[in-house]
């Protein structure tokens, strides 16, 4: 590493060292709003989050911040022009409502009281999603304290969800609105996380998500299973039969057409998952199952990062109380949930569902089936300029080597990368034992301190990096 990368490194640790203790203030004050949008009492509250925020933004420096209102709850959106007119634009996104938490929850102190124990901030949000959206304040800060900018070396906005816990049910038509005000070339998602505190890990993607139920309607009425059975349809029998149907001996997805497109694994890629110190014993255990399972020819991690799936969320149908009662069931139903990689087309998966269904069912049971909106999945190449800018700039803030990982979830992140045509690179410093939407949320201080320095390094690397990307 050269003397000029020490003396960056060394300024920016130092100016965030020496500002820690007002950082950690201000964030702790944040926390105090009870900003729950899933809970309409709390509306007040998210709007005075917001509010907040858009304070905390101008006092750090932003010439532009203001709060987006929605049909649901409000947004913030700011930005900060470099001064240098080529630059490349960069937006951040996260979110500041949080998910519901009381005390009697089964937490050690009052959720909305931020308190420090040890080298931990426990409170709701402190990790998803205040504490990592805050440390981009810090960070912008040490990196023109660092190189004497008094602008960003990139163009660089911010939009700050306040709705993300509650299914982001008008982010898509937001961002569509205000596309051009949140034109980019590159997104940050600061709504992740790491593999560990001890490895320092960049998310290369998240899946999407279709979902949908099928009603299955057979005899017009709860019927006698002596008089009538085994001369009509079942439609409970119906929905176990197809629920049976939906994979093959192999684990796969046996719909026609839902491999469509998929973006299979490099070998790159398989290698890389691999170096991560996986602990088969410890997942199982943070899983609460007694066995893996899954899509033949794929490791575990390769399975819930990098594979699509099917997965049954509810079966039902006819009598289920105490005792017996012989009848064939007049309906049944059935739920599903299909996690989506990069390649596939959720309306071409929703179309496949829905042609595959009938073929299924046997003469005389009628189907209903309806689907929720959905997402899309999202995929930055390793050797994209972008992430490696991320995966240089974490690696100098952590003094270790980046491995990368992918998220087996969904989010609204697809919409960014949807709607404006951006990549989506995610920085997220926090760790599995942080206890997202559970109680004693907390977030690890160093790591904390360690995204700060991340997004200070990040900026310059981009602006350097990314006018030259092809």
């Amino acid at each position: 590493m050269s003397q000029h990368v020490d003396n960056a490194v060394d300024a920016v640790r130092t100016y965030i060292a020496d500002h820690r203790t007002a950082f950690l203030d201000d964030l702790s004050a944040w926390l105090r709003i009870p900003s729950v949008s899933a809970q309409p009492d709390h509306a007040p509250d998210v709007r005075r989050s917001a509010d907040w925020l858009v304070g905390a933004l101008k006092d750090t420096g932003f010439p532009a911040a203001e709060v987006w209102d929605t049909p649901g709850a409000p947004a913030v959106y700011a930005e900060w022009p470099s001064d240098d007119p080529g630059a490349p634009t960069v937006l951040v996104y996260g979110h500041h409502d949080v998910q519901p938490a009381a005390r009697e929850d089964g937490w050690n102190s009052d959720p909305f009281e931020p308190v420090v124990r040890g080298d931990r901030l426990y409170a709701r949000g402190a990790a998803d999603d205040k504490g990592q959206v805050f440390f981009h304040t810090l960070g912008v800060r040490a990196h023109l304290a660092a190189t004497g900018r008094t602008s960003p070396a990139v163009h660089l906005k911010l939009l700050i969800e306040g709705e993300e816990e509650s299914g982001s049910p008008h982010f898509r038509e937001l961002v569509e609105r205000h596309a051009d005000r949140l034109a980019a070339d590159a997104v940050i998602v600061s709504d992740t996380g790491m593999w560990s505190e001890d490895t320092p890990t960049v998310c290369t993607g998240m899946r999407g998500l279709a979902e949908c139920e099928i009603r299955l309607y057979g005899p017009d009425q709860d019927i006698h299973s002596g008089s009538f059975g085994g001369a009509v349809p079942n439609p409970a029998t119906a929905a176990a039969r197809l629920v049976a149907a939906l994979h093959d001996e192999q684990g796969r997805v046996a719909i026609p057409g839902f491999y469509d497109g998929v973006v299979e694994l490099t070998d790159k890629e398989r290698e890389l998952f691999a170096r991560l110190p996986f602990d088969k014993e410890r997942w199982l255990r943070t899983a609460k199952s007694h066995g893996t399972g899954g899509e033949a020819g794929y490791s575990t991690l390769e399975r819930v990062w990098a594979r699509p799936t099917a997965e049954v969320n509810g079966i039902g149908g006819g009598y289920q109380g105490p005792g017996s009662k012989t009848i064939i069931p007049s309906s049944a139903m059935v739920k599903l949930s299909f996690r989506l990689v990069a390649g596939q087309d959720p309306a071409h998966v929703r179309d496949a569902v829905a042609a595959w269904v009938p073929g299924r069912l046997p003469e005389g049971v009628r189907h209903e089936i309806s689907f929720s909106p959905a997402t899309r999945p999202c995929l930055t190449p390793l050797d994209h300029p972008a992430l490696q800018s991320v995966v240089r700039a974490m690696g100098r803030a952590f003094d270790t080597p980046v491995l990368f990982t992918r998220e087996g979830g969904s989010g609204p992140a697809a919409d960014l990368q949807d709607v404006l045509g951006a990549p989506v690179l995610f920085l997220g410093i926090s760790v599995p034992s942080d206890g997202w939407h559970a109680p004693d949320e907390k977030v690890e201080l160093d790591l904390l301190l360690k995204g700060a320095e991340t997004s200070a390094h990040l900026w310059g690397d981009l602006a350097e990096h990314w006018r030259h990307a092809p």
